[in-house]
């Protein structure tokens, strides 16, 4: 490895490691209760290559907030008129489903960004995201119009519907443990909950 690539990965290292630690930190304590002191520490790494690789707390909570979008909506991203209904549906649950279990701890950084106002966010909710989120329903809709589709639906409460069950596992965990008598969520929890979801959404849309 030449010196100019073995650069590129420590420099990728140091940045992934900041993050998840950055992710640790924002979803115990919030944006305004972590330091960046508190997140070099988790990382294990001087306080001065944060603002190296990041500039400022700021920066660096929006890269984690970018990135946790960019896991959810990515799936979304590739949805097509041509796609089949059911496989589509089926493969977005179980994706979302397995970000819950993965990533509990980014799922909770989001969900608390949203409740207070999205203060950091708010250009991200603007027009753009509205316009983003009305082509994924046309696509739904597109599928009612040929009869693919049970057409008494809405297709962006569907959307929403599935995205709120999916993140409750992760941003409501405890209350769900509580609710179930386990001292955590194990893969079988998981499991039934993706193939119970995707079993009352495909009977809503109609599709066996």
């Amino acid at each position: 490895m030449n010196q100019d690539s073995n650069t590129g990965a420590i420099r990728q290292r140091n940045r992934q490691l900041i993050i998840n630690a950055a992710v640790r930190e924002f979803a115990q304590k919030g944006f305004s209760g972590t330091t960046v002191q508190s997140i070099a520490d988790r990382a294990e790494l001087p306080k001065p290559n944060v603002h190296y690789y990041f500039g400022s707390k700021e920066a660096l909570y929006q890269e984690v907030l970018t990135h946790i979008l960019s896991l959810w909506d990515g799936s979304l991203d590739l949805l097509v008129a041509e796609d089949d209904p059911k496989a589509f549906i089926t493969e977005y649950i179980s994706k979302k489903i397995t970000f819950s279990r993965e990533n509990p701890e980014a799922s909770r950084i989001f969900a608390a960004e949203v409740i207070n106002g999205a203060p950091h966010m708010k250009k991200r909710f603007g027009k753009q995201y509205h316009e983003w989120f009305t082509g994924r329903c046309d696509i739904i809709k597109q599928w009612q119009s040929t009869g693919k589709v049970n057409p008494d639906l809405s297709a962006e409460h569907l959307l929403l519907i599935i995205w709120a069950s999916t993140q409750h596992y992760a941003d409501y965990e405890l209350q769900v443990k509580a609710a179930l008598g386990q001292r955590r969520l194990n893969l079988e929890v998981y499991d039934q909950a993706e193939k119970t979801l995707t079993a009352l959404v495909l009977a809503g849309m109609q599709i066996s």
